[in-house]
């Protein structure tokens, strides 16, 4: 293996973490957002009012997305077999 083979793996490994990472963390963001500007409407300032509708949304997010996270992960698995096949 060399070092532009090693790179270019771990290249796609972030890519992958990220575009499988995605969904979850944009809809986290949105509730988070959502949330934070309701709490500064109504005054309300409880620190563990955030963290029950973050939940849901996330596990929401991840049964909804779960085929398009585990495609990409299954993508780069098979990518990084092959190139364990061919001596890269």
């Amino acid at each position: 293996m060399s070092e532009v083979d090693a790179i270019d793996l771990v290249q796609s490994a972030i890519f992958t973490v990220l575009v499988a990472a995605a969904p979850a963390v944009a809809v986290a963001m949105v509730v988070g957002v959502a949330i934070s500007l309701m709490q500064a409407l109504t005054q309300v300032q409880e620190m563990t009012l955030t963290f029950i509708p973050k939940i849901i949304a996330i596990l929401v997010v991840a049964a909804l997305s779960a085929s398009f996270m585990g495609a990409h992960i299954f993508a780069f698995t098979e990518e990084v077999y092959r190139r364990i096949a061919i001596g890269f």
